[in-house]
């Protein structure tokens, strides 16, 4: 196992994510308990030392499966991660309640890091507003009095969403988790997000490596350019190694449902192999060529938001359309729409057609908006 230092920790350059464990029947809430233990055991013996889970994982069972799973050890052998819910916002009223909660159900007096759990559009104004909610200010407290070692924060949203929430609270965070890999790089603005943070001196954290298996495997043709390039690596491996070539990346979490997908990931971390400067044109090349097919070639010239009658930010709008599109659908996307009023959301469009006339990439966005929208229901 590689390690990677963070303040006075050596951690685990791969982190066990508990999102994805093994589960009974298909039923995301019915975890395989005997199985997800067992991996553990392997994870630990093969050095493995930071256990990433949250309050919604698997139904609100990945917390207890996990504290049982690492109550078998000794606390200083493992670092336990959990997160506020701050997604939901019936949650946003009960931070003291679901913490104290977490602490019991994962068998611990102290976590040695916490995040407030995805910072988006949905929630960024509740997660600000410290004076309704006081969010900040009890995990702060919780901090102070030694529940919280390490605070940080995990994010989907847009670059404007990470700048205010870095703006009001930068100075108190310690880490940012955000989903990266070789196709978000830019299509979720990964490489602009890693800058800033780098300003700030916050080192990322990585979820969604793979980009939910997508990445796992690879048209033939692909395969057949990376497998020239290294003979001996796995497909799966690259993504890793892309990580591993970002200097601000610390720790890379893998959702693992299985104990190939753990023994495997093993393997790949057991050593560095960052990624030379053809090998990483090579593989930002593929994701381009991936990330082409199905999606709508909008470079955000911002042209159309002058010619909209209605004030849409449409390349915002085309941005989010390509995410879900992509994606086949998933959270995102919606998240994001939830936080518009109603009358900038796709469905305002008068489908009048002004937009397409000042496009330099000539897209039908009318079609595009009403595509989105029988997308989105």
């Amino acid at each position: 196992m590689i390690y990677r230092d963070f303040q006075d920790l050596k951690l685990s350059a791969l982190g066990f994510g508990a999102m994805r464990l093994p589960v009974i029947d298909g039923d995301d809430s019915r975890i395989d308990e005997e199985t997800a233990l067992r991996m553990v055991d392997i994870a630990m013996e093969n050095g493995i030392n930071y256990y990433d889970t949250a309050w919604g994982y698997h139904g609100e069972n990945s917390e207890l499966v996990i504290g049982k799973a690492l109550a078998r050890y000794p606390r200083d052998k493992f670092y336990v991660t959990t997160k506020f819910p701050g997604y939901d916002p019936s949650n946003w009223g009960k931070v003291e309640e679901i913490f104290n909660r977490q602490l019991e159900k994962l068998q611990v007096e102290y976590f040695d890091f916490y995040l407030f759990h995805n910072v988006c559009e949905m929630n960024i104004d509740a997660y600000l507003d410290d004076e309704k909610y006081g969010i900040y200010s009890y995990l702060m407290e919780q901090k102070k009095n030694g529940r919280i070692r390490h605070l940080g924060f995990s994010c989907h949203g847009s670059m404007d969403v990470l700048k205010r929430f870095l703006d009001a609270y930068g100075k108190d965070m310690e880490f940012c988790q955000l989903q990266l890999n070789y196709l978000d790089w830019t299509f979720q603005n990964g490489k602009e997000k890693v800058a800033l943070l780098d300003e700030w001196n916050i080192p990322v954290w990585v979820m969604e490596a793979l980009r939910g298996g997508k990445l796992a495997s690879l048209a033939p043709e692909d395969e057949k350019t990376l497998k020239a390039l290294r003979p001996d690596e796995e497909i799966p491996a690259w993504a890793f190694r892309f990580l591993q070539s970002i200097p601000s990346v610390t720790m890379i979490l893998s959702g693992m449902s299985n104990e190939e997908q753990l023994r495997k990931n093993l393997q790949t971390f057991s050593e560095d192999r960052k990624l030379d400067e053809k090998e990483m044109s090579a593989l930002l090349g593929i994701a381009d060529k991936m990330l082409s097919v199905g999606t709508v070639p909008c470079t955000a010239c911002h042209y159309c938001v002058s010619h909209c009658p209605q004030g849409l930010d449409i390349p915002h709008l085309l941005a989010l359309y390509n995410e879900h599109v992509y994606t086949g659908g998933g959270f995102i996307a919606p998240m994001a729409l939830s936080a518009l009023p109603e009358d900038k959301l796709p469905q305002a469009c008068l489908q009048c057609g002004s937009c397409m006339t000042v496009c330099p990439q000539q897209i039908r966005i009318p079609d595009v908006l009403a595509d989105f929208v029988s997308k989105i229901g």
